[in-house]
């Protein structure tokens, strides 16, 4: 422990001569300056590893350890960061993630850049959000048009054939039959209004735009499968989270 608080003295210098300012007025000290104290007091007695967790082309998680001589974990920090958001993640969302990732195990060891959270985190989560935000949006502009063009179609159809409707016969009622049984089409279009109506119902109810994206996440499976025999439906119960993403995004719910 005495090579670790010898680290930690290094970087308090580090600190004073190379941390910068960041919004709000925090001082943070670069992963870059942090490791090269780390690596100046425990040269190659400990290590730093990375692994990625999830990279998937949207999004990349990745950890970090770090490890004393006898290879044991003695500290850890991971980050996430999503692709095409932000310049640097344009092209390097992977080495941006694993820097963050190394820079939370050192800041575990106490080797910190100012705050556990370092301030460029910090300052990052409102710009991820917003970003995110956005890039659904752009995602299902042109699903939206689609969606209120169909709607619109559907208006039309109906007064159409309310208008095309023969007046009520005066000839006495027919005798009643029984009732028949619902066809598989029948069903489907009585299943999809409900989930359609379920939807509106529980969106009416929410106050902010991250529990919309979370509904819609989990109701993906669902939209896909009434997507697939029915795709009219399924523009229907996308729109209402559009609506519900621009009121709540635009302040009007």
């Amino acid at each position: 422990m005495t090579d670790l608080t010898q680290a930690m003295t290094v970087v308090a210098d580090y600190y004073k001569d190379h941390a910068i300012k960041q919004k709000g007025g925090k001082m943070y000290l670069q992963v870059v300056h942090r490791v090269e104290a780390f690596r100046r007091v425990l040269g190659a007695d400990f290590g730093i590893d990375t692994k990625i967790i999830v990279d998937d082309g949207h999004r990349v998680v990745v950890k970090a350890i770090v490890t004393n001589k006898d290879g044991i974990t003695v500290g850890s920090g991971m980050a996430e960061e999503i692709r095409g958001q932000g310049h640097v993640n344009t092209t390097s969302a992977l080495e941006n993630a694993e820097t963050s990732a190394i820079g939370r195990a050192l800041s575990s060891l106490g080797l910190s850049g100012g705050e556990y959270a370092s301030a460029n985190e910090l300052e990052a989560v409102p710009r991820k959000t917003n970003e995110i935000i956005q890039t659904l949006t752009a995602e299902n502009n042109d699903l939206k048009q689609k969606a209120e063009l169909a709607y619109d179609n559907i208006k039309q159809n109906q007064t159409v054939a309310v208008e095309k409707q023969d007046p009520p016969s005066q000839a006495s009622p027919a005798p009643s039959e029984p009732p028949k049984e619902m066809t598989r089409e029948e069903l489907d279009e009585k299943h999809d209004k409900g989930v359609w109506q379920d939807m509106k119902s529980r969106l009416r109810q929410m106050k902010h735009v991250n529990n919309v994206h979370t509904l819609f996440e989990s109701m993906k499976p669902k939209i896909q499968e009434i997507k697939q025999r029915n795709p009219e439906a399924a523009q229907h119960i996308v729109k209402l989270f559009l609506d519900a993403e621009d009121k709540l995004t635009t302040g009007e719910a």
